[in-house]
């Protein structure tokens, strides 16, 4: 694991009207690491994620990337860095199957004449596209299927393979594990660790303590729109993580 960070947030403000979201919020992010991001509702923790993905444009401060200022107006500005979000809601595409949600926007097309009359190559897209679900061990079984009729789990599995295979840098995960039982967690989780060892920088974004601690290397706590602690994930507790959400505890930054 690089202690050099990949993506840098220094000093990002945002406000909404008379609500101040961010107010000099700092984040970093190293390749081969599980970044947890915590803090309480209205902290600034998706306010942050939209900015750093793209999606948001912040009042103030910067944004970097391998060590190069940068400025975001678009998620796909974000996703040519090779950096993708997976959000709460998984923008999944309930009528298609795993396969062609994996590739949607990215369709493999035949070349030559056949390509620009929109013709694609559907055997070689599901051929990949079954490939990359069984490296990263997704429980994907059924990749014929619309994924309007698959658990919790196995939707969730297939939002987050299809943004670790686009992502060659950095992947956010918006409470991945929210909704789903013990089994369909302890899935997601070992998703997550598979991702972070093939060297991408992996932001966890969660309420659940216990899960932060269990799949995290380092914890961010946020706090009023600010990054007031950062934790070494093995040597912390979920007692001091909700101090210092809280306020109770006095904060320290870790490296």
């Amino acid at each position: 694991m690089s202690t050099d960070a990949i993506y840098e947030a220094r000093g990002i403000v945002r406000r909404f009207g008379a609500v101040q979201a961010l107010d000099g919020a700092d984040f970093d992010v190293r390749p081969g690491e599980v970044s947890a991001l915590i803090g309480d509702n209205g902290a600034g923790k998706s306010t942050l994620v939209r900015i750093l993905a793209g999606a948001d444009v912040p009042d103030g401060g910067t944004l970097s990337f391998e060590g190069k200022e940068l400025t975001l107006t678009t998620p796909n500005q974000a996703r040519d860095l090779g950096v993708e979000t997976v959000f709460q809601d998984l923008a999944l595409a309930n009528h298609l199957d795993p396969i062609q949600n994996m590739y949607l926007g990215r369709e493999l097309m035949r070349p030559g004449l056949l390509g620009r009359l929109g013709f694609m190559q559907r055997a070689e897209m599901r051929r990949r596209g079954a490939a990359a679900f069984d490296s990263l061990g997704a429980t994907v079984r059924d990749y014929e299927g619309a994924v309007s009729g698959m658990s919790g789990g196995q939707r969730q599995a297939i939002a987050v393979a299809r943004a670790a295979t686009w992502a060659d840098k950095v992947i956010f995960l918006d409470e991945p594990t929210a909704a789903l039982g013990v089994v369909q967690t302890k899935g997601v989780l070992d998703l997550i660790r598979r991702i972070r060892d093939q060297g991408l920088g992996v932001v966890y974004i969660s309420h659940s303590m216990p899960e932060v601690l269990e799949v995290s290397d380092r914890v961010h706590v946020m706090r009023q729109g600010r990054r007031v602690a950062v934790y070494d994930a093995k040597s912390s507790s979920v007692e001091e993580l909700v101090g210092a959400m809280t306020g109770a505890l006095e904060t320290k930054e870790a490296s």
